[in-house]
């Protein structure tokens, strides 16, 4: 069994001004050691918001498996047993409410998104990647790709060394097909621990930057309505550098960007680019259907 992660300290437990932005979170684990900046920041955001925390640890397994294998399947259970109570002691350990659900099923994405739909998550904390392999070069591993894709919710990607956020929140927004929802989640994430937003539209191209001014512009008055410490700029280059240097030099610690209803993230690759380099969380905001 391994350590569970660092607990959570006053720091990330500073008291938030206004009434928190989700309402429902779930916990996404394996309980290894690739998943202790997700425990981490949920612990810490259920401490923050005063919200009950629900966690589901999935099981890799089918009927199939189960039949031909029963002792493989039998040790994968004890092994989920273990994991679940060293999860639930660890909440315990910070007097934090903790439901864990274990849950089998042949793809850990698909048993994490229908967990979501199931108890009506409004935000889903997930490690940004598992086992280093074949695909250790990704930004984002496999499954959180593939969960953030098909997620009916927020997705909060966390990497392993992830704690609260307490300095800015950094939005961006799409020049052309801006989410406004995602800018209002930002602006109401910022006002609850009365942080600074930014609001960064970022174009490739110089002959789209009156469009952007004008997007911006909006933007930043729909963030104003819930933050007033609402600053906004048009940069030029390829958004995922541009986004992750004025991050740097804002001091944002929390980024957020939008995901359109569809599944397509705010620019291709850019969401994935973003949330695989940057030191901070990345929330991917899932744009409601038309």
């Amino acid at each position: 069994m391994r350590p569970g992660p660092a607990r959570a300290g006053p720091d990330d437990a500073r008291a938030l001004t206004m009434a928190h932005p989700f309402e429902r979170l779930l916990l996404a684990t394996e309980h290894s050691v690739y998943d202790g900046g997700a425990e981490t920041l949920a612990l810490a955001l259920a401490r923050a918001w005063a919200l009950p925390l629900q966690a589901v640890l999935p099981v890799h397994g089918n009927p199939e498996f189960e039949a031909v294998a029963p002792q493989l399947a039998a040790r994968a259970d004890d092994q989920a047993a273990e994991r679940r109570e060293s999860l639930l002691a660890m909440a315990r350990a910070q007097s934090l409410p903790l439901s864990v659900l274990t849950r089998h099923g042949p793809e850990v994405f698909e048993t994490v998104v229908q967990v979501a739909r199931e108890v009506g998550a409004d935000l889903i904390v997930i490690r940004r990647r598992g086992r280093r392999g074949l695909l250790a070069n990704l930004m984002v591993g496999e499954m959180v790709g593939k969960v953030v894709a098909q997620a009916p919710c927020s997705v909060l990607i966390a990497a392993r060394g992830a704690r609260l956020w307490q300095r800015g929140v950094l939005v961006g927004v799409h020049p052309e097909h801006p989410q406004m929802q995602a800018v209002e989640r930002a602006a109401a994430i910022a006002a609850a621990g009365a942080l600074p937003l930014h609001v960064l539209c970022v174009v490739e191209d110089l002959a789209r930057h009156p469009q952007a001014e004008q997007v911006l512009a909006a933007a930043l008055a729909r963030a104003r309505s819930a933050c007033a410490d609402a600053r906004g700029a048009v940069r030029q280059g390829r958004p995922h550098e541009v986004l992750m240097q004025h991050a740097r030099e804002c001091g944002d610690d929390l980024l957020v960007l939008a995901r359109g209803a569809s599944g397509r993230f705010w620019s291709p690759g850019t969401a994935q680019k973003v949330a695989g380099l940057a030191e901070c969380p990345v929330l991917v905001e899932v744009a409601a259907a038309a």
